[in-house]
């Protein structure tokens, strides 16, 4: 069921986007008086279709992109034949320079515009709601797997990153700071004050999905929550508000040391002492821990969710307030994928790790449907298209658009033979980077 409710996520997500993309270039080709005979999303074979005036729509089978047909263009369908003969006034051949690459932009403007109005919303909508610096500096950092690698420890509470104080634990792990050069964190641990460097290449570690939850957590005080129905903890007494103290004489301070505890002990019955605020009727009695004995079972849980004894930072925006924060949000996206690319090719980030084909945008999406994740991941993947779009590869729209500038900027414009063997060119290296990309994934996903 979570694959198909990924594959549906990414479908839904791709169509809008690559249905708006195309139709940025339809609408800007019909606003210069070019003729569009096909605008497809997806690829033949068709599905469905039908005609209006003198364009046909299409909904395609192949659900990895989409085109339109402008006639007098060489695109991707290479259909040459009318090449030979007097461009007639409506195609696209016969208009001006400045023309033509306004309708090679107008799919990556599309999308770019999309991009900066889904972040708007969800930062108008849902504000931003975050774990503070202060309470990092309070309770200290959980070092898992990842983060131990590169020196951090349980108990560091990290007070710089890359020389700069953050504002939110996000920060600690941004693409901005893992992409930077020589980043490094600054951490006071049992009095003294660190720097913890992060080594090169170490955003290839971060490919796996689970990997931002195998790096660094905050060490979370807690109570004990909502309790499963029918559970252990339900059964032994314990109660919502209860506040851990110990299992079997260990102390428990937060919840990652309950839950090391509790895996060891899979299988057994533990005692437990909590602290019970209300366990005393005498007015001014200092309330006494309760033990209570306790069934864990073969996954090493008890039966309660926690209830994180934190104080989250909230910043609500107004609608003024949310266009700056929210255009911010989506340019760095770009920000941080042109910074990717550098690092790929000057070979501090493998390709191999970083890139994903539609499995993996599929896995980001997740199993389960979430329409605020839904709407920031095509956000997201919105102004990625823009970016990848932009690139100066033939047979995409940025090839087109470099094209076209060496023709207003040289006044000569390159020949149709030209332009159909840089067309087909582009298609092969976009299809074997497909390729790759999709058989990345597949090993990623099961080796």
């Amino acid at each position: 069921m979570e694959g198909l409710i990924m594959a549906a996520q990414l479908l839904l997500g791709l169509s809008i986007l690559v249905g708006l993309h195309e139709l940025g270039h339809l609408l800007t080709a019909k606003m210069f008086g070019m003729r569009v005979e096909q605008y497809y999303i997806g690829f033949p074979p068709k599905i469905f279709g039908f005609r209006y005036g003198e364009t046909e729509y299409n909904l395609g089978a192949i659900p990895l992109g989409g085109f339109v047909k402008i006639t007098g263009m060489i695109d991707e369908s290479l259909d040459t034949k009318k090449l030979s003969e007097e461009p007639k006034p409506w195609e696209f051949r016969s208009k001006p320079a400045w023309q033509r690459l306004i309708v090679m932009m107008g799919g990556i403007i599309v999308n770019v515009v999309t991009g900066i109005i889904i972040f708007i919303f969800l930062t108008y909508k849902y504000g931003d709601t975050y774990i503070p610096r202060d309470e990092v500096l309070e309770n200290g950092i959980v070092a898992y797997d990842l983060g131990q690698e590169i020196g951090l420890q349980t108990g560091d509470k990290i007070l710089k990153v890359n020389g700069e104080e953050y504002v939110k634990f996000s920060d600690l792990t941004s693409a901005n700071v893992l992409l930077a050069d020589d980043a490094y964190y600054t951490v006071e641990r049992n009095g003294q004050t660190l720097d913890i460097p992060v080594p090169t290449g170490f955003l290839d570690k971060f490919s796996d999905k689970e990997a931002a939850r195998n790096f660094i957590q905050v060490r979370m005080p807690f109570e004990v929550g909502e309790l499963v129905e029918g559970g252990n903890a339900e059964k032994a007494g314990l109660r919502v508000g209860d506040k851990v103290l110990s299992v079997d004489g260990k102390p428990i301070a937060f919840f990652h040391e309950l839950r090391d505890v509790l895996a060891e002990k899979k299988n057994t019955t533990v005692m437990i002492e909590v602290y019970r605020s209300d366990n005393s009727a005498i007015e001014n009695q200092v309330a006494e821990p309760v033990t209570l004995q306790v069934d864990v079972n073969e996954n090493g849980n008890i039966g309660f969710y926690q209830k994180p004894q934190i104080a989250l930072g909230r910043t609500e925006y107004t609608l003024a307030e949310s266009i700056p924060q929210g255009t911010s949000d989506a340019f760095n996206i770009i920000w941080v994928n042109v910074r990717a690319i550098g690092k790929i090719f000057k070979g501090e980030v493998s390709a191999s790790k970083s890139l994903s084909g539609p499995i993996g945008i599929a896995q980001i999406f997740g199993g389960e449907w979430d329409w605020v994740r839904f709407w920031r991941i095509t956000g997201l993947l919105s102004m990625v298209l823009a970016f990848m779009n932009f690139l100066p590869i033939p047979a995409l729209d940025g090839g087109h658009v470099a094209f076209l500038s060496y023709e207003m900027i040289s006044g000569r414009k390159p020949s149709d033979k030209f332009l159909e063997g840089a067309q087909k060119v582009g298609m092969v290296l976009l299809l074997g980077l497909m390729t790759f990309a999709i058989f990345n994934d597949i090993f990623k996903a099961f080796f």
